[in-house]
């Protein structure tokens, strides 16, 4: 596989991610763990079917423990912020807070051998962190303290899946086929701390089971597997930039069924946190 293949691969998992919040706003009022564990379960059991079709269970015994457990931290880590995050604090805002990995991932690739920072990765930096600022100032409206701890539960999911993300790099030898594990011991987990800290409200109606149902299967299904290929075949900076793409279609997405207020501040905010891609990733183009 060509490493612009994979690349465009990748930018599968970006499309999809588009899609998350809207989904997640559809399973409300279910707490965030159990909504984990029931996304999970479902992304996992894909992975599971296409690895066994596939003749890859062979190769997941040859898999260090502490891969797996790399791989169930970032993704339980991630969503049960982000989750809890979009219940904290307007749908909209949260998810663009939480959507400065793609910025992030260019930032921390710089430090991967081969790799460096460019001016315009760390301008298009600022530009994103100004637009993230601007949402927890509240703009006009001032500052919001009851959504605080959403914003920085969102900011927290930006430094984990970014974190996650270029680090894979550094096991980019593990098979994909390890992504169906992640998903399965996250699901476990997730359901064994449910138990323990949550009380269960199942998703509302067929509404809620929809949306917990096409989030399995999408941004917490596929999205995992193409873009464990996307970071560790493909052009990584690239890919990040690229994924700058994806705050800018998720407000859109949240605007147009009217979940989200299409406020000034919405919209500078947008512009803010998606324009850095523009010259982050002209620095990376020129590379």
């Amino acid at each position: 596989m060509t490493p612009t293949r994979a690349t465009a691969i990748g930018f599968v998992a970006v499309l999809l991610w588009s899609l998350l919040a809207l989904f997640t706003v559809g399973t409300a009022p279910t707490p965030a763990l159990l909504l984990n564990a029931i996304c999970f379960s479902i992304g996992g059991t894909i992975g599971l079917i296409w690895t066994w079709r596939t003749g890859g269970f062979a190769k997941l015994r040859q898999v260090s423990w502490k891969i797996y457990a790399f791989g169930t931290l970032g993704l339980f880590g991630y969503h049960a912020l982000y989750f809890s995050a979009l219940r904290l604090a307007p749908a909209a805002e949260a998810g663009l807070i939480a959507y400065l990995w793609p910025l992030l991932i260019v930032l921390f690739s710089g430090l991967l051998p081969g790799e460096r920072l460019r001016k315009g990765h760390l301008l298009g930096a600022v530009c994103g962190f100004l637009g993230a600022a601007l949402i927890i100032q509240g703009g006009s409206g001032g500052f919001n303290a009851e959504a605080l701890p959403g914003y920085l539960l969102a900011l927290l999911c930006a430094l984990t899946w970014s974190g996650y993300s270029v680090l894979s790099r550094r096991i980019g030898d593990a098979p994909t086929d390890t992504v169906a594990v992640f998903c399965v011991a996250t699901a476990i987990l997730s359901a064994l701390m449910h138990v323990a800290l949550e009380v269960t409200v199942w998703p509302a109606g067929t509404l809620g089971w929809a949306s917990a149902i096409a989030l399995g299967l999408g941004p917490v299904g596929l999205a995992f597997y193409v873009w464990d290929i996307g970071v560790k075949r493909g052009d990584i900076q690239l890919l990040g930039t690229a994924s700058y793409a994806a705050p800018l279609l998720s407000t859109l997405v949240l605007v147009g069924v009217g979940i989200a207020e299409p406020t000034w501040m919405l919209l500078a905010a947008t512009v803010l946190i998606t324009g850095g891609a523009v010259i982050a990733a002209r620095a990376s183009l020129k590379a």
